[in-house]
Order: C-alpha cells, then structure tokens, then sequence
C-alpha cells in the first residue's frame, strides 16, 4: 500500500521504518529541513537500537521529503505522528496535530484516505481531526477520507521489537472500510507472515498478533488508560519502598513477591528514582485535564504524579543527609537519558535532580553513553560538567547516584573507583548495583529503599 507518515520523531520514524520493512510504499514528511536532509544522508537523528539497519535494509520503499503535496495526493493511508506536548495546563498542545490535519486535507488524493491518528491525543480528537480535513477539503466533493486512531505502544530502546512483534494492535474507526483498509496494512504483521530481520529474530511462541478493533473514542482511551496503569504500577512500588525503607525491608524482594502473583504481574515493579520519557508525565497529565473537562478527578492518577515528583527530590535529601552539607560538593551523576537504550531526555530523572543539587551549590558532573551530545545541544544553561566517562565522573567525587541503569555502568570496575574518590558513596538510584561488591569495594552503599 501507499503509505505517507506526517512526523519523523521516534514514532513517526519507527512506524515509517517498519511499514516499508513489511513491503509498503512510505513516504515521511517533516517540515524540519536539517532533519529531512539528514535522513537522506543516512543519518539517524534518534538513538534506537536496530533503526539505522531497519532503514537501510527497507531504503527502496522509504522517501523523506518536507513537500506535503509529494506525499499526501497517492497515500491510501496518512499517518499523522506529531507531537503533542504537554502545555501549562496539562491539556496536550495540538497546534501541530492541526497543522498536519490542515496540510492532509489540502492535498488529499481524488481516491479513499485512511488518516489515523498516530500521536498520543485527547478523546474526542479523532473527530476534530475530521472536521479540520473536511474545512480543509472545501467544495471538492470527490476527495473521500476517514479518521481512525491506531494508538502506538512503542517502548524507547525497543521500538522496533514492540511494533514488528506487537502485544496488540488497536484500530479505532467509525467506519467499517476504514478498518478493512488497516486490516490489509497491518496484515503481514497481524498474521506474522514477513521474514523477520536477522538481527531481531521473532519470538518463538509468536503467531500472530492481537486485533482490538473498536471506536474512535475507546481507542483513544485505550492508550491513555495504559499509560496511567504503567505509572500506576512504578509510582506504587516506589511508594511501597518508603514503607520498607522505614521497616527494614528489601524492596526487591517485596516486589519480586508480589509480582509473581499472576493477577499483579512483575514488569513495572522496580523501585527507584520514576519513570520518566515523553510519554508518561504528559499522559497522565493529559488524562487529568480530560476528566477535569467532564467534572471528574483523578486522584490516584493524580497521587501516581506526585509520588514520582517526590522520588527526584529523595535523592537530594539522601545525599544530603549523608553528606550534611551539598554546598561546593562534587557530585557524579551516571547516566542521563530517562531510561537505557535512548538518548531520549524528556521528563529524564537526571535533569531535575541536576538542576536540584545545583540550587544547593553542589558542584555536578555527568555521564551518558549515548545521551551527551543531545543533553549539550538541548540544555546548554545547566552548568554542569560533561564528563567523557564514568571514571572521570568519579574522580574526587564526593558522591555518585546512578540514575540510568546502563549495562556498561552497572559493569563498571567499582573497586578503582572507590580508590579515586574522594569518599566512597554510592547512591542506586535504581536499585540495580550488585550491593555486595559494592560492599567489599569499601563502598557507602544507599538506595531509596
């Protein structure tokens, strides 16, 4: 099928990506020269394990261009992959969803048109999207379109993995020929019939995938409700780590405890500094502001968002309780994108707690494997010091907090460490460090729970 993707962020570019994998005629559009131009070079502008390969090996079906009327005209489908950024409210700002809906309409083709909706957006804004094409559509009565929402579950770091070999897929439609044409897109994948790529081989128990078809506005609600419950799940054990914190108990073991419980489950159990990325603090806040629009409250949504807040400022309180005094100390943060895997810094834990320790007159440097150039390139008023590894992190540090659980740190020859320090403390913030060695390293080993 012909295929045009509006927004080539991390889901717009992995569904591009992975629809001309399957054999679809892509075509990206972003209104970002530099990005565009980059893209045909070859050059990725996103760190996602797999992505460059992907591209490469799907190059004969995927175009980039910033010229909607390249793209719009023959695409039986348009993906719109904006973003939707959370505003001062909370609500999501969608003056990019309108533009692009704007832009669809002026140049759809004279034949049927799926447009879905592919960004994370409000219930209700399958509809909108519809009467922003047909205002852009005019007095031209032979272009016929519909609006469906195909809600993404990509996870950073996995994104590939998460859409090829999907949990489910969820089309939202009103319109039952919308659904046949989505149907045919996502078939390959649905039926598990594409040759899978050779450096991400398909689950051995996979078969097919699972179709949630159902209406415009449960699909939205679909994706909204997911998201709460997965920062539902970590705000409550995080929680739960202070009870233990004060009563003496091992976190990692109360998690493992209750998770094997089938009805509970594991994933989204470990305890630490919170969850972070763009998809998490902006969902649930957007959650809120919707049920605030019907007269409703959220608060256990509203008690997950606050508890993660209060995780960053815990780790400012132990270093300080430690340490008596964060004024002219110097304290090494490892790692600084939201979660491994990523160069992603939206809502990242590591932001905050550098501006943090900095308000305190703490002396900061930091380190990512991945994440450096963005973090220099997007937070140039932070004045911290970036470090070229986690031993010069290290090097007369009065502490560390490791705040990304990358492999290479929790790997990292703790014992030179230790010796070039100027003390030997450790704050894990995600309960990741093999505690013992730490121990025997000479280490002060703290948590938060």
């Amino acid at each position: 099928m012909n295929v045009a993707i509006i927004g080539t962020g991390y889901v717009g570019l992995t569904t591009g990506a992975c629809l001309a994998f399957l054999g679809h005629e892509v075509t990206c559009v972003d209104v970002a020269e530099e990005k565009i131009a980059a893209l045909e070079r070859g050059e990725i502008p996103i760190y996602e394990p797999h992505l460059a390969e992907l591209i490469a090996g799907a190059r004969a079906n995927l175009q980039f261009t910033t010229d909607y009327a390249q793209a719009i005209p023959e695409a039986q489908v348009v993906f719109i992959a904006v973003g939707t950024p959370s505003s001062g409210t909370g609500a999501p700002n969608l003056q990019y969803l309108e533009s692009a809906a704007r832009a669809v309409g002026q140049h759809l083709g004279r034949h049927y048109t799926v447009i879905v909706n592919k960004s994370t957006v409000p219930i209700g804004s399958g509809n909108w999207v519809g009467s922003l094409v047909r205002d852009a559509v005019g007095d031209r009565p032979d272009r016929r379109f519909s609006v469906a929402s195909n809600p993404e579950f990509l996870r950073e770091g996995t994104a590939i993995y998460d859409t090829l070999y999907a949990d489910r897929v969820v089309i939202g439609t009103d319109e039952e020929h919308a659904a046949e044409v989505l149907y045919t897109l996502y078939r390959p994948l649905l039926e598990q019939t594409f040759q899978p790529p050779p450096y991400l081989p398909r689950p051995e128990d996979l078969a097919a995938v699972p179709l949630i078809s159902t209406d415009l506005a449960s699909a939205e609600l679909i994706k909204y409700s997911a998201n709460a419950f997965l920062a539902l799940k970590i705000s409550f054990i995080n929680e739960i780590g202070c009870v233990a914190e004060k009563v003496g108990a091992d976190i990692t073991q109360v998690a493992k405890g209750i998770g094997l419980d089938t009805r509970i489950g594991n994933r989204f159990l470990q305890a630490g500094i919170g969850w972070g990325g763009s998809c998490f603090g902006k969902d649930t806040a957007a959650l809120v502001s919707t049920a605030s629009e019907y007269g409703l409250d959220m608060p256990i949504v509203k008690a997950a968002r606050e508890i993660n807040r209060r995780q960053r400022e815990r780790i400012v309180e132990k270093l300080l309780h430690e340490l008596k005094i964060l004024k002219g100390r110097s304290i090494g943060l490892l790692g600084l994108a939201f979660k491994p895997n990523t160069d992603d810094l939206r809502e990242a834990p590591a932001i905050e707690i550098a501006r943090k320790l900095l308000e305190r007159g703490a002396r900061v440097r930091v380190h990512d494997p991945v994440a450096m150039a963005r973090f220099q390139r997007e937070h140039p008023d932070l004045a911290v010091t970036a470090c070229e590894s986690a031993t010069a992190v290290a090097r007369d540090a009065d502490a560390l907090v490791l705040v990304t659980e990358w492999s290479e740190y929790l790997e990292l020859d703790w014992e030179t460490l230790a010796s070039t320090m100027r003390s030997a403390i450790v704050l894990d913030g995600r309960n990741a460090l093999d505690r013992p060695r730490l121990a025997r390293a000479g280490f002060r080993y703290l948590s938060l729970a």
